[in-house]
């Protein structure tokens, strides 16, 4: 071939780095100045982010510049998109399960946590249930049984934002406090229950039938084992080794991204999601407090920065607000809204009472519950690749965790001010990572 045709021919590899790049740029900045916004209004920074990929979707900026919004997403930009979100999820849960803080716990912490937690997903999967009953002929695929559509509504509507319940937390420096780390724990339990619904779903939804999904329920407790009880003491001398330097070196950062990353790659095998993975290669990790300090300084801002943005925006993509517009679709979304959020919000707080709390702290912990933002998207994302629902119900789900994710902190606020709110905090110095967290999330 000739040295100018050489030259000239298009490298199939530097094309699609050549589309993914502007790709990136335009995701950052949106995200940057979206972000910025929700800070002005005293909302969460991620929250920005949220609406940014929502925004970037075909709702505005594909509804006012198809041209360019194609131009900037082609479709083979999307696999990549995805694989990057993907990765940023699970080193996102990764270091929130490093961050929880194991030697903080009170008497009873477990017990208290699972009622908060049963009480967060029932009366929520109950709800959800009847409405996706009552809705099945309306937004279901016509292949989803009304079993099927109304439990994964249901299964849905029960998710707490794992990762944007400790964004708040660590905003406000409460994530090892009591109420926190309460919260913390049920709404893990919740989120673990619902990818079990989404597991049994899926098997029933390929076929497999409901007694498909126990070999993936039975091997994510082994793999939760696994981690807690095999790998953790191994890591144990990594941690003395940093409390000791002061620093990770080289090996240590090549095992604490090659962990949850491989955590991450076996969960997705089993069926549970990357993210899993990551939370539990974060719970296996050393508890010395110069390790956490080490640890979230060097990853978080890459990942809160880069790859989280990156996810919100692949959602976005498939996100089809126009698809909702007349009075039978905004009667459905109202029905799905008022029962996500009545299920969690008061389901929470009365259970709170009930565990002795006081009222303000007990509608709190609803309004925190009550946020669902990342997980509900990771949940209704799988869910829409694997047809079980229709882009009308994935749409009207994007605004039920934008919406709720939006009420949380005013809410939480409302009903603990600051003035009270630091008699919950946690007692001695605030966390390490705090600083972090606070200078990448608002």
């Amino acid at each position: 071939m000739p040295l100018l045709a050489q030259i000239t021919a298009p490298d199939p590899n530097l094309a699609l780095i050549l589309k993914v790049f502007p790709a990136l740029v335009v995701i950052l900045l949106t995200s940057a100045l979206c972000g910025r916004l929700a800070q002005l209004v005293m909302q969460p920074r991620v929250l920005g982010e949220m609406v940014a990929g929502v925004l970037l979707g075909p709702t505005l900026f594909g509804w006012l510049f198809p041209g360019t919004q194609a131009a900037i997403f082609p479709p083979e930009v999307k696999p990549v998109l995805y694989v990057l979100s993907t990765i940023g999820l699970t080193l996102y849960m990764f270091l929130v399960g490093a961050g929880l803080d194991h030697s903080a716990r009170t008497p009873g912490e477990v017990r208290k946590a699972s009622v908060l937690a049963a009480s967060g997903i029932l009366p929520s999967v109950l709800l959800g249930f009847g409405v996706g009953l009552l809705l099945h002929g309306t937004l279901s695929r016509p292949d989803v049984s009304p079993f099927q559509f109304a439990l994964f509504v249901g299964g849905a509507l029960s998710l707490t934002a794992f990762p944007m319940l400790a964004r708040i937390l660590y905003e406000r420096g409460l994530e090892n406090s009591p109420i926190g780390r309460l919260t913390l724990l049920a709404a893990s339990i919740d989120d673990a229950l619902a990818w079990c619904i989404l597991a049994i779903l899926s098997a029933m939804h390929l076929g497999a039938g409901p007694t498909g999904a126990l070999p993936t329920i039975g091997l994510t407790a082994l793999f939760a084992i696994v981690m807690l009880k095999v790998v953790a003491p191994l890591l144990r001398p990594m941690g003395r080794t940093v409390e000791r330097t002061g620093r990770l070196g080289p090996t240590a950062m090549y095992a604490v991204v090659l962990i949850p990353l491989t955590a991450g790659w076996l969960t997705d095998w089993i069926g549970v999601y990357a993210v899993f993975g990551g939370f539990f290669a974060g719970l296996a990790m050393p508890r010395d407090p110069a390790f956490r300090q080490a640890l979230h300084g060097r990853m978080m801002e890459v990942v809160s920065t880069l790859l989280l943005p990156t996810f919100f925006t692949f959602s976005g993509l498939n996100t089809h607000l126009g698809g909702i517009a007349g009075g039978a679709m905004l009667l459905a979304f109202g029905l799905i809204l008022a029962a996500g959020f009545c299920g969690k919000y008061f389901g929470c707080a009365l259970a709170m009472r009930g565990l002795g709390f006081g009222r303000r702290e007990s509608y709190a912990v609803g309004a925190l519950m009550n946020a669902r933002g990342l997980m509900i998207l990771i949940f209704i994302n799988i869910g829409l690749a694997q047809g079980m629902i229709t882009q009308e119900l994935f749409a009207m789900l994007v605004l039920v965790a934008v919406l709720t994710t939006a009420a949380a902190l005013p809410l939480y606020k409302l009903a603990l001010p600051a003035r009270l709110e630091r008699a919950v905090e946690p007692a001695g110095e605030p966390p390490l990572e705090e600083q972090v967290i606070r200078s990448n999330s608002g």
